[in-house]
């Protein structure tokens, strides 16, 4: 019976991933894939995960199933991380949530939620957006449409843009956003926009949809808070899928959170039983080892304080990486400033370049990205920079 199926073209960066470990030159360069990576070129286990893990497995005495809905205790950090300890949500039950494998089993979660409310709800995402935010929420069955949000020309936000299309939205409508560090343009809104979007969700009433996958890579745990906190503080309804992947360094153990800010706590337990049957039918049960780690680092007052300046040195590499791009390329004669690079926020950046220079980049100086020109900053080191920024500049 399959015989009937297309072959599919491969993934855009599961492509470029086979393609540069099969690249012979020794000096390649991936900024591809999204993991972070030292300067080393390796994603290592962070110390206060291997200290967890330690203790994890010296606690841990069964292998049955945990609850359907996780590790309350994950779960509560979690709730606490992102939405702070005093959030008048939380303390007024208004927060229902699971935990899911990973920001996609969040996301794909609070797509099929949605789909139960009405077959007929839009989702309103940026241009450019995460790309496998189209298949995740599309195919649960939801309408996608896109908002402006970033100018190659200009290297910068459309704002105005986006501002007037989100006129659009109304109640029954979502709207997708980027919490912090945007990805792929690493361009994120600032306060005062954050605070003009409010004003807008009040006055529209559709529903925000917090993407929120690298908190604490953009200014720190806190500051890249703002957005999030600001709405799910002033607005009746918001949903959330987390990740913990990048800031804790859990790539492989699939560990995110599906979250739902619900208008009292009466409708908030009616969620909390909604989102479960969704993950029921889905994978039945969530996996355990991840949000356990999780667990233990943020409610062990060593572990947490040894976690966020982990996290705090991440940001600060990525930082200091974005500059001596930037410097390199002003240095080796680039044609035009790339100075928006330091503006941006996380592990991605726009280099605004076209898709032809980058597939010449990748063929002529075997530096590989994609060909929105999207690139890891933490894929560069100090031993690349000074050959990224030549490869760079040769193409211009």
């Amino acid at each position: 019976m399959f015989e009937v199926l297309p072959s599919l073209p491969a993934d855009p960066i599961l492509g470029l991933s086979a393609a540069f470990r099969e690249d012979p030159n020794p000096n390649k360069i991936d900024l591809g894939v999204g993991v972070y990576k030292d300067e080393q070129g390796r994603t290592p286990i962070m110390d206060s995960v291997q200290q967890a893990q330690t203790r994890l497995l010296q606690q841990e005495d069964s292998k049955t199933y945990i609850t359907p809905q996780g590790h309350q205790g994950y779960i509560d950090g979690m709730l606490e991380l992102m939405l702070g300890k005093h959030s008048p949500a939380l303390l007024a039950n208004r927060v229902a949530a699971v935990q899911a494998p990973g920001g996609c089993g969040a996301l794909r979660i609070l797509a099929e939620l949605l789909t139960r409310v009405s077959t007929d709800t839009k989702v309103w995402v940026s241009d450019p957006t995460w790309a496998n935010h189209v298949p995740l929420i599309g195919n649960a069955g939801l309408t996608l449409e896109t908002y402006p949000y970033f100018d190659k020309d200009t290297a910068g936000i459309r704002f105005d843009a986006m501002m007037d299309t989100l006129k659009q939205c109304g109640k029954g409508d979502v709207v997708l956003l980027h919490g912090c560090c945007h990805n792929p343009t690493g361009a994120d809104l600032t306060n005062e926009q954050w605070d003009q979007l409010l004003e807008l969700a009040q006055q529209r009433g559709f529903l925000p949809f917090i993407d929120l996958a690298y908190l604490g890579f953009g200014d720190g745990l806190e500051q890249d808070a703002y957005g999030l906190r600001l709405l799910v503080e002033n607005l009746p309804e918001v949903i959330i899928a987390a990740s913990c992947s990048k800031n804790f360094g859990l790539y492989r153990e699939r560990v995110g959170l599906a979250a739902i800010v619900s208008n009292d706590s009466k409708t908030s337990s009616i969620m909390q039983s909604q989102i479960q049957s969704v993950a029921r039918g889905i994978y039945s049960m969530p996996p355990s080892w991840g949000g356990a780690l999780v667990d233990i680092i943020l409610h062990d007052e060593a572990l947490r304080h040894n976690w966020e300046n982990e996290v705090t040195a991440m940001r600060t590499r990525m930082t200091e990486l974005r500059a001596m791009l930037v410097s390199k390329l002003a240095e080796n004669g680039a044609p035009k400033e790339f100075g928006f690079v330091n503006q941006q926020k996380g592990m991605f950046s726009y280099l605004c370049i076209s898709p032809e220079q980058v597939r010449e980049v990748r063929e002529k100086h075997s530096v590989y990205f994609v060909d929105s020109s999207r690139v890891n900053i933490a894929g560069i080191s100090k031993d690349n920079v000074e050959t990224l920024a030549k490869a760079l500049v040769s193409v211009m």
